[in-house]
């Protein structure tokens, strides 16, 4: 069966204490293996009374659905011909996911427990599970229902949270998988490899885990430590592709979030769960998402030499065309807590627009996406701008940066304009409040965005290479 393309992302997850401003954030760059893949992104309406079976255009996975679903914002393909890759969203219960990080089981598990060509795959996850739940620990056992009775096609870490916790689970062989709950202190980087290390069978609060996982492990003697049971050495890799295209990723944003802390790149111990150094900001998640090992020798638009700019896949991409960060504050104190950051196209050019996900619109330049270039359709606008600021990278980088600082900042103040707003309202003046806001936000990042793809291009003109100065001494 032909492997869809959605196989190369990045995730961070950050706990509400480790947080500058006390929310629980999950965030990923979903990466294609082309570069040009138009995504959409608007809100789903809640259903009642449904009798509709799903099928997977991708592996014809065949599902009865719920006669009910919650309302919540989605990301799917603009071209659903291989299946819909909904991705990421918060429904209205203010329960969120992201699915998925794409992850390689080894060949001794994988031989005991396949993969199941017709199971639960990534074009379908968040379609099956994210209008369906209530809490994110609720969302592990859901998935981690549908495995058990569907199998899974492929082996994918899905993030899901909620006000109070986030939950991360790594699914690796046909069957089996595990979950952590993520220590409010602590932040998480994950890129394309199984990370989650020891588990405790005894910690139910803090563990979940398929049925028979210890007995399969057991049966078969796939565990190769002495006195640990760790998910990485146990189910994971540890290849040459591992150490220059998953690891550095994670080094480089364990950099950034505790820089005193040297390390290897290519190691392949690095913690999976760390304590910052600092309180982090969403900024600081934009940053990484956004990086492509800025300020080091492995930068491919940087200083060094050839070899090392070529050595390290870096975490944005040409081919990330849906980078999201989702934010959840208290949604009991303020009723415009979730927020969903959207980045199209290439994050380290773009700017991160905040969407109220209380809402029943996002606008209309988000769900446009046609086949070509239209600078009506948000993906198109931002993907316009990644070529425009690459093509002549070195004099335009500086103001892209100015560009991305001056939405940042007027982001900032319009969410709390909108907080302040929200207080004395009642639920329904809310929503519409919000989807109001929605659009608004939407036409100013839309109007920034042009003027200062305008400007480049005008500044452009000047620095073709064609160009020709007659000697004054000729």
């Amino acid at each position: 069966m032909k492997r869809h393309a959605h196989s190369a992302c990045t995730s961070i997850m950050v706990g509400k204490k480790a947080s500058m401003d006390g929310a629980n954030y999950i965030a990923r760059n979903e990466d294609n293996f082309v570069a040009n893949w138009p995504k959409k992104f608007y809100v789903q309406p809640a259903v009642t009374n449904r009798h509709q079976t799903y099928v997977s255009p991708y592996n014809k996975l065949t599902v009865e659905l719920p006669e009910t679903g919650y309302r919540y914002t989605t990301s799917p393909d603009a071209n659903q011909d291989e299946g819909y890759y909904e991705e990421d969203g918060i429904n209205e219960k203010n329960v969120g996911m992201s699915a998925t990080e794409s992850v390689m089981a080894n060949e001794k598990v994988l031989a005991y427990d396949p993969l199941i060509e017709n199971g639960v795959a990534e074009d379908s996850i968040t379609t099956l599970v994210l209008p369906y739940i209530n809490s994110a620990r609720e969302g592990v056992k859901y998935l981690g229902d549908l495995i058990a009775k569907y199998g899974s096609t492929e082996s994918n870490g899905v993030e899901f949270f909620d006000k109070d916790e986030i939950w991360y689970m790594e699914i690796a062989t046909g069957h089996h998988w595990v979950a952590i709950k993520i220590p409010d202190d602590c932040y998480v980087v994950a890129a394309n490899q199984i990370g989650i290390e020891d588990i405790d069978f005894e910690d139910t609060d803090n563990y979940m885990w398929s049925d028979g996982i210890q007995e399969f492990v057991e049966k078969h003697n796939l565990n190769p430590d002495f006195d640990r049971w760790d998910f990485r050495h146990i189910f994971g890799t540890d290849t040459k592709k591992d150490r220059h295209y998953n690891t550095p990723r994670v080094w480089y944003g364990q950099k950034v979030l505790n820089p005193s802390i040297e390390q290897d790149p290519e190691s392949s111990e690095l913690p999976f769960l760390r304590k910052p150094e600092k309180k982090i900001a969403v900024e600081d998640i934009q940053k990484i998402l956004a990086s492509h090992y800025n300020e080091t020798k492995f930068d491919p638009m940087g200083n060094g030499s050839e070899e090392d700019k070529k050595r390290y896949r870096a975490i944005c991409l040409s081919r990330t065309m849906n980078s999201h960060i989702l934010q959840m504050r208290d949604p009991e104190k303020i009723s415009s807590a979730a927020i969903e950051w959207k980045g199209l196209g290439m994050p380290c050019f773009s700017a991160y627009v905040p969407f109220f996900t209380n809402a029943n619109e996002i606008d209309k330049s988000y769900s446009y996406t046609p086949e070509k270039m239209d600078l009506k359709s948000a993906y198109w606008l931002y993907t316009a701008l990644e070529f425009v600021v690459e093509s002549h990278y070195s004099e335009f980088v500086e103001p892209n940066l100015d560009y991305q600082k001056e939405l940042s900042e007027w982001a900032r103040q319009k969410i709390e304009e909108v907080d302040h707003a929200v207080e004395k309202m009642d639920d329904i003046e809310v929503t519409d409040y919000l989807t109001e806001q929605n659009k608004l936000i939407a036409k100013h990042f839309n109007e920034v965005t042009k003027s200062h793809m305008a400007d480049l291009v005008t500044k452009g003109t000047e620095l073709s290479k064609l160009t020709f100065k007659m000697d004054p001494n000729l």
